[in-house]
């Protein structure tokens, strides 16, 4: 049976939000694991998947540099990232990832860069490597609330997120992308918000798709514009 290493990251905390999905969803995948495959023909059937969840700070300095001492001590396949996003009504796919720090609110280093590039050298924007036509559909399976999100802001989460696609781009096969994740709300409330356990299912549903097109990538799966 073949192998397969997944890294899930998680930001380790927000002021003023008691249940923090980045870090709940991926411990809970780690340990409930994804799941049994939909049948003989489906490409889970044929892999162990391990998943390695870590926590990282909300720093501009420090976030990349302690995903990728996991990176470099898993040598995952599949990195997934995720983030908070308060505004969200439900689980926001990011699209993109773009060269730019710009922010008025300081990260816990209480640093505030103002329209600085990320990677002076770099180009001016990554898209994605996941699938996000399959991933959207398995969301609607499941009833799950979800957007296309066109980038992931100026903050932490996209820098984080372009660090991780610029390393992506110098490897021979990995796959990597970023998820937002909302609030923990109750079920069907009119707030911004979705149950801890509809979100843990849609993370499991992204680990579950990103596997499926890493071992049969089809365009077809694929969805950015």
């Amino acid at each position: 049976m073949r192998e397969l290493n997944v890294v899930i990251s998680g930001f380790d905390h927000y002021d003023g939000v008691d249940v923090n999905p980045a870090i709940e969803v991926p411990k809970a995948i780690a340990e409930q694991g994804l799941g049994p495959a939909s049948g003989p023909d489906d490409p889970l059937d044929q892999v162990e998947v391990t998943i390695h969840v870590v926590s990282i700070p909300v720093s501009f300095a420090k976030a990349w540099p302690t995903l990728k001492e996991t990176i470099e001590a898993t040598r995952p396949d599949i990195v997934i990232a995720t983030g908070l996003k308060h505004s969200a009504r439900g689980v926001m796919l990011e699209r993109c990832a773009t060269n730019l720090m710009d922010t008025a609110k300081p990260d816990a280093d209480n640093v505030t860069p103002c329209r600085e590039p990320i990677d002076p050298d770099g180009p001016a924007a990554y898209w994605t490597r996941l699938p996000l036509r399959s991933i959207l559909n398995d969301f609607a399976d499941d009833s799950i609330p979800a957007t296309l999100s066109s980038d992931a802001g100026t903050f932490v989460c996209n820098s984080l997120f372009y660090n991780l696609l610029n390393w992506t781009a110098t490897q021979e096969r990995v796959l990597g992308g970023f998820v937002s994740f909302p609030l923990v709300g109750p079920a069907h409330s009119s707030q911004n918000g979705l149950p801890l356990e509809q979100q843990i299912a849609a993370g499991r549903d992204v680990v579950r798709e990103a596997v499926r097109y890493y071992l049969k990538p089809s365009s077809s799966d694929i969805l950015i514009a």
